[in-house]
């Protein structure tokens, strides 16, 4: 059976028992196609389609809100601010400085290759491949793919089937307002997924879990195709003795349960100084009343677990990983769990074994900022820490004796605003930066170039070699 081409050129197989993918191969034959006429390398095109991205998302809010509604129950303001407002705000601060950033950048040049100029010349590295995620899957999907415009590329875009509503609506909305010829969604599952992975791509960008990105590793090494993976792991956050602990608790605690957790940056769990232990949990459980109510499952503004897998993921996890201080309340049939925090959380307990990815945080007690860094360090490296304090020196402490792919210090989340800063992990949490410049640099190949003059020179490089020439050289280079 051939593949199925809708009026708006979506890109979708025939369902069938055993669906034909060759499809796949023509769409990427046909998107190098377009990136070797030279389409996507002008400036003016690479401007209309970050336009056109911010058009989409201004005129669509409406569809796209409900959309990741369907998916996650996420709340309106959610959807604009951490998703639709994000991509909105990268788009603009790359149109801002592209320009800027096409153009050749100088180097000098040594005395001895004199006359001649040298230069470091971006270009675009052909076709991308972006394997999007579910828990933000307007923002996780969009965002790489503004950066692989911005450089010039054509680009296949691979929704999370997790997120059906939302890939759906973003194949239907790309097809009607990006270039079709240089930029398509392929919707689908692992089979497709696998499908593209088998083709060879010019970059591979990456979000999820450590375990599939060690595959699409795997399959890029086959190409040699160069890969940036966004990762996650256990993100810490540490609140010390001098902290402002209700600035702390109000700040951890929408960090951590909006989205119903699943943010690959959330706290994953909280190292309080035992001089205020018990005071940050009291506030910490007054914070999440104050938010969400007595129950949180009739509140409009708390999201959902994506579907019933990691609804058991979850609820299995609070078994056995400590004392629930408050929620640990759950209902399969509507996926919800209640936001839970937990306390006295042996070091081996299933909580403190993954990346949670969920509504439980777990809090643990520590002597010292000492003792604190030391856990993390015990660790993979994180995709980010949080330290809450007003101690220059334990900042310090922190900062110069742990390693993570971001750190910010007396909040959370919200360095991924700061489109000037990288956002990427360090080891296990990932590899290679987005967001600003550095997703323009992400798909990028950076070329050298070196002109030399066609005047005479003299022959101190040729031979035949001399005493002379050498003393010569030896002065010059």
């Amino acid at each position: 059976m051939q593949p199925k081409k809708t009026n708006l050129g979506i890109v979708r197989p025939v369902r069938q028992e055993a669906p034909n993918l060759d499809y796949i191969g023509g769409a990427v034959a046909s998107l190098r196609g377009a990136f070797e006429s030279g389409l996507t390398r002008s400036y003016a095109w690479r401007v209309s389609q970050l336009d056109a991205m911010v058009r989409m998302l201004k005129a669509e809010d409406t569809a796209l809100c409900e959309a990741l509604q369907r998916d996650l129950n996420k709340p309106r303001i959610e959807a604009f601010v951490t998703e639709l407002n994000e991509v909105i705000a990268g788009a603009h601060y790359l149109k801002q400085n592209l320009k800027k950033w096409m153009k050749p950048q100088k180097v000098s040049t040594p005395l001895v290759l004199q006359p001649g100029k040298s230069w470091i010349q971006s270009e675009p590295l052909g076709v991308a491949l972006v394997i999007s995620a579910w828990n933000y899957p307007v923002l996780l999907s969009l965002a790489p793919m503004l950066g692989a415009i911005a450089a010039g590329n054509a680009a296949i875009l691979k929704p999370s089937e997790l997120a059906p509503a939302t890939s759906t609506l973003l194949a239907r909305l790309c097809a009607q307002y990006l270039d079709r010829r240089a930029l398509t969604v392929i919707e689908g599952g692992i089979p497709e997924t696998t499908a593209l992975l088998a083709q060879k791509f010019d970059h591979i960008f990456y979000t999820g879990n450590g375990t599939v990105g060690r595959i699409v590793m795997k399959a890029a090494a086959e190409h040699l195709t160069p890969v940036t993976l966004e990762l996650g792991g256990k993100s810490p956050c540490i609140v010390d003795q001098h902290a402002d602990l209700e600035v702390a608790a109000k700040r951890i605690a929408w960090a951590k349960f909006f989205n119903c957790g699943q943010t690959c940056v959330a706290p994953d769990y909280v190292l309080v100084h035992e001089q205020v232990h018990d005071r940050f949990l009291d506030l910490l459980t007054a914070t999440l009343k104050q938010f969400w109510g007595d129950d949180p499952a009739k509140s409009p503004d708390y999201c959902r677990i994506v579907n019933g897998r990691h609804h058991w993921r979850l609820t299995d996890l609070i078994e056995g990983s400590g004392r629930v201080v408050v929620g640990g309340q759950s209902d399969a049939a509507s996926l919800y769990i209640a936001p839970t925090v937990l306390r006295d959380v042996p070091d081996d307990a299933p909580a403190m074994s993954e990346e949670i990815f969920g509504p439980i945080l777990p809090v643990i007690k520590v002597a010292s900022i000492d003792e604190a860094t030391r856990r993390i360090n015990a660790r993979p490296k994180p995709l980010a820490l949080y330290l809450f304090t007003n101690n220059d020196a334990n900042q310090q402490r922190v900062l110069n004796n742990t390693s993570s792919g971001a750190a910010v210090i007396n909040h959370a989340v919200i360095h991924l605003g700061v489109q000037g800063l990288p956002f990427g992990g360090v080891g296990e949490s990932g590899m290679g930066a987005y967001h600003g410049k550095h997703s323009f640099d992400t798909f990028s190949h950076k070329k050298a170039v070196l002109k030399r003059a066609t005047v005479l020179e003299p022959d101190l490089m040729y031979p035949p070699y001399s005493d002379t020439k050498e003393k010569w050289l030896r002065r010059l280079v």
